[in-house]
């Protein structure tokens, strides 16, 4: 039995040596996808890849299966770039919008710890925005907004979380610093209503006058919060201070 297995592993059943022609080939390495068999579906589309002809209908299909196998393997940076290939090489194919998500979605699948580096969410936000700049019809752009929005209140997390590590501290103008950060990019974010909380008892403890105007922006888009009453206890009711492009600091922009 030992024998017979060994003889499988040095003779895999799955040789590109096997396959004469391009369309045999894809059929075989579908099959491969289909039993889950991902490295073999991977060696068999890579090659359809480099070896179809650019106006091969089977060579998008290729791509997606590709990168598919990518994904189902956990290799979600070769993933990514297949299916970004996808769509720089073939826009107008009715699977280009579809990779541009799954595209994302393998970038986001690489940030896997917030703590970390932000550079594979930033770059997954990008790839969601192409999709959203080049399929505005798409039915897709629903869910690539909402998972924007998740991958950018985890970045306001982060940034919070470093605010909140000074500010525990006592050194208070290094967590203002980060508070003000997560309101500047991740303003419409969940965590920025605690970052504007947190901002308003930094200024407190410092005696700065600038938490009348963070307490006037939560009170105006928090009104009846208990919490946003109890950090502004005390703090003097003034204006609530606008942009007129943008409107109320933190606020959703008009018309969104």
């Amino acid at each position: 039995m030992m024998l017979m297995t060994l003889i499988a592993a040095c003779h895999p059943d799955f040789q590109l040596k096997d396959y004469t022609s391009n369309e045999v080939l894809y059929t075989a390495s579908l099959k491969e996808y289909q039993r889950h068999k991902w490295d073999n579906a991977i060696l068999g589309f890579e090659k359809l890849t480099t070896d179809l002809p650019p106006r091969d209908t089977l060579l998008p299909r290729s791509y997606w299966y590709l990168a598919s196998a990518h994904q189902h393997n956990g290799e979600f940076l070769l993933a990514a770039q297949a299916f970004s290939h996808l769509v720089e090489s073939f826009p107008d194919d009715s699977l280009a919008d579809d990779a541009a998500l799954e595209s994302s979605r393998s970038y986001a699948r690489l940030w896997r710890r917030p703590q970390l580096d932000p550079l594979y969410a930033e770059t997954a936000i990008a790839s969601y925005n192409t999709l959203i700049g080049l399929y505005p019809n798409s039915k897709l752009i629903p869910i690539a907004e909402r998972e924007i929005a998740d991958l950018q209140n985890k970045l306001a997390i982060k940034d919070f979380e470093a605010g909140d590590y000074y500010f525990r501290r006592k050194a208070y103008d290094s967590g203002i610093i980060y508070f003000k950060d997560v309101l500047a990019k991740y303003g419409t974010t969940p965590t920025a209503r605690i970052a504007e909380m947190r901002l308003v008892e930094a200024y407190k403890a410092i005696k700065y006058p600038d938490a009348a105007d963070h307490c006037a922006n939560l009170r105006a888009r928090f009104p009846n919060d208990r919490e946003v009453d109890h950090v502004c206890q005390g703090v003097p009711i003034v204006a609530v201070k606008t942009d007129s492009s943008a409107g109320p600091v933190g606020a959703k922009p008009p018309g969104r």
